[in-house]
């Protein structure tokens, strides 16, 4: 393993050893991309309060998001094509993840299967799902995650349209990538990557082919897919699918104080507060952004978690203080699966956690739930009113 630091190492590895379109899949944002780099540059606005002369000695980052035991206020977001990143990703990454023990989210557009994870993991993963118009799909899909023994069902709201992103519409992005010239001397580039995809089956997604009536296989996938994503998705299909699914449910894809309080009329167990990663609408706010005024809203009415732009321990501490009780990382993990499978995946976590770790004891705290706003400085800190320790949410 080289020496790595931090999370940019990681995704410089991956850039190296992913085939463009993929990388490219999971490095961008849509039209202008101003806010997927906001997601990452507000972050550097927040300023820590360090403190000293405190006792450090003893200290937790241990949590619960939606129920759920997780050695730090993080999860893995739901990410698509990750087994595009590295041959069998979701279940390297589900493994890494159980392993160190943060929760980990399996997308409907996975190329490993919902049986295929809950083949090789003992514990029970998250799955996301995403409204199609076939709802005959939908609850055959909601009832094999049931089956696979998901503890939560994750239902993004961002994304009834898709979002343009011009690199992969330039890149031709498909999964098995096409047989063009470019992608095969771009392949010739990725020795590692194309001996682990060799090894493999999961080429296609998984949950989908060979699941949905005329799909049989990706010349097929493309066009049904294109249609399905459905743009009448209101808070009646959320109630439907929470009656459907019976069980933990997290709203994905909040921006809005209001769309909060509909989260929490739902009977939602949490929402995320997220803009897809900067995927969807470009111009939006960050999501660290609209964190604290969502936190504010409804935060003692459901658990308020975020994603968007965290690449460190630091970024997940002022998420915390700000009023996240829980985060999810899907780029940084991304970067390690692409770098170094598995290993990179648990290479990202533990930089997570030390980062973490040691940026709290610097702010005079021990516990992750005793963290509030008071570990900032204004205008984020002392100056604006204190923020509710997570360990009152119970």
């Amino acid at each position: 393993m080289p020496v790595i630091t931090h999370i940019e190492d990681l995704r410089r590895l991956a850039e190296r050893r992913v085939p463009r379109m993929f990388y490219d899949y999971a490095d961008s944002g849509s039209w202008t991309e101003s806010t997927y780099r906001a997601n990452e540059a507000d972050f550097g606005r927040i300023k820590l309060r360090q403190r000293v002369a405190v006792d450090l000695r003893n200290r937790s980052l241990r949590t619960t998001m939606a129920g759920t035991d997780t050695a730090m206020p993080v999860a893995l977001a739901p990410t698509g094509l990750t087994g595009m990143q590295h041959a069998d990703g979701e279940i390297l990454a589900a493994r890494a993840a159980e392993a160190f023990g943060v929760p980990f989210t399996l997308s409907t557009m996975s190329i490993c299967s919902i049986e295929d994870v809950a083949a090789h993991t003992k514990a029970p993963f998250w799955f996301q799902l995403y409204v199609m118009r076939d709802r005959d799909f939908i609850e055959r899909l909601i009832d094999r995650a049931k089956a696979a023994r998901c503890s939560a069902l994750m239902l993004t709201l961002d994304l009834q349209i898709l979002g343009q992103r011009h690199k992969d519409i330039k890149n031709g992005l498909s999964a098995p990538p096409k047989p063009t010239f470019a992608n095969l001397v771009n392949l010739a580039m990725k020795p590692r990557w194309c001996l682990g995809m060799l090894g493999t089956k999961r080429r296609h997604f998984g949950n989908i082919v060979g699941h949905v009536k005329g799909v049989a296989d990706m010349s097929s996938l493309g066009s049904w897919t294109a249609q399905q994503f459905d743009p009448a998705l209101n808070w009646g299909d959320v109630e439907w699918i929470k009656k459907r699914w019976g069980g933990k449910l997290i709203l994905k894809g909040i921006l809005d104080e209001e769309d909060a309080r509909l989260a929490v009329n739902s009977g939602a167990d949490a929402l995320i507060v997220s803009n897809h990663g900067g995927r969807q609408l470009d111009g939006a706010m960050s999501s660290i952004e609209a964190l604290p005024a969502i936190a504010d809203a409804v935060g003692s009415q459901i658990e308020v978690w975020m994603d968007g732009g965290i690449r460190s321990g630091q970024d997940v501490l002022k998420a915390v203080a700000l009023g996240a009780r829980g985060t999810l990382i899907g780029r940084a993990f991304l970067y390690g699966l692409g770098a170094m499978g598995e290993a990179g995946v648990s290479k990202c976590l533990e930089l997570i956690r030390n980062e973490l770790d040691i940026t709290m004891a610097f702010c005079g705290r021990t516990d992750i739930r005793q963290v509030d706003r008071s570990i900032l400085l204004p205008p984020h800190g002392p100056a604006v009113a204190g923020r509710t320790p997570l360990r009152a949410l119970g």
